[in-house]
């Protein structure tokens, strides 16, 4: 097994850097594009070569763990800028009807997921994702970039509540910061994630209150 180094690669930003001001400024964009997205990205094309040239007895537990943590900061990143849009955008009716369905109004989920990143300890997410065995969606805190994830949710819309997303631009207010991002959400790209999953798996049942 070889790798050539290109398992992994940067996506293009679907916007310009300074597309998302004033809510985030082209200057933290950069950085948080440019150098710290990119550095997960080199990170993991490293660790697939790193592995590839282990020996068959070796141990690779620590590489195993640093390639999880990685790969899932590069797919919640490249996921985080689709996440966001310039332009105001709605969920559509299909998905508005699965919010509605899942968390009584569209207000409240807005504020599960304000509440998510405010209230996350230490470095980590907010999301929105469809949970298949309860076929419902739900708000997550997903602690580093792996850890205490829902295994078989699909991210819709996630947040990124690690310093370097906001610092520049909010400081230490994360509260702030989650209530911005919310302004720039980009529910037509949700939506388009949540219409891609299987009927089946998306066929609902009544949620309790």
């Amino acid at each position: 097994m070889t790798n050539n180094g290109t398992a992994y690669s940067l996506p293009t930003l679907p916007y310009g850097l300074d597309a998302l001001e004033p809510v985030l400024s082209a200057g933290l964009m950069d950085l948080h594009y440019n150098k710290h997205h990119s550095s997960y990205v080199k990170k993991a094309n490293e660790l697939v070569g790193s592995l590839a040239a282990l020996p068959p007895d070796a141990d690779a537990s620590p590489l195993l763990r640093s390639l999880s943590f990685n790969v899932s900061g590069h797919v919640l990143h490249s996921l985080f800028w689709q996440s966001m849009s310039p332009t105001s955008t709605k969920a559509s009716d299909a998905l508005k009807n699965e919010i509605d369905r899942s968390f009584g109004s569209e207000a409240i989920l807005r504020s599960r997921l304000s509440s998510a990143i405010g209230k996350l300890s230490g470095s980590g997410w907010a999301a929105l994702v469809w949970e298949p065995l309860g076929k419902r969606l739900a708000v997550v805190q997903i602690h580093d970039h792996q850890n205490e994830f829902i295994v078989g949710s699909t991210p819709l819309l996630v947040i990124d509540g690690w310093e370097h997303a906001y610092y520049l631009d909010y400081q230490s207010d994360r509260e702030t910061w989650g209530r911005k991002f919310l302004e720039v959400a980009d529910w037509a790209s949700a939506s388009s994630r949540f219409e891609t999953l299987s009927p089946s798996t998306t066929k609902s049942t009544p949620v309790a209150a």
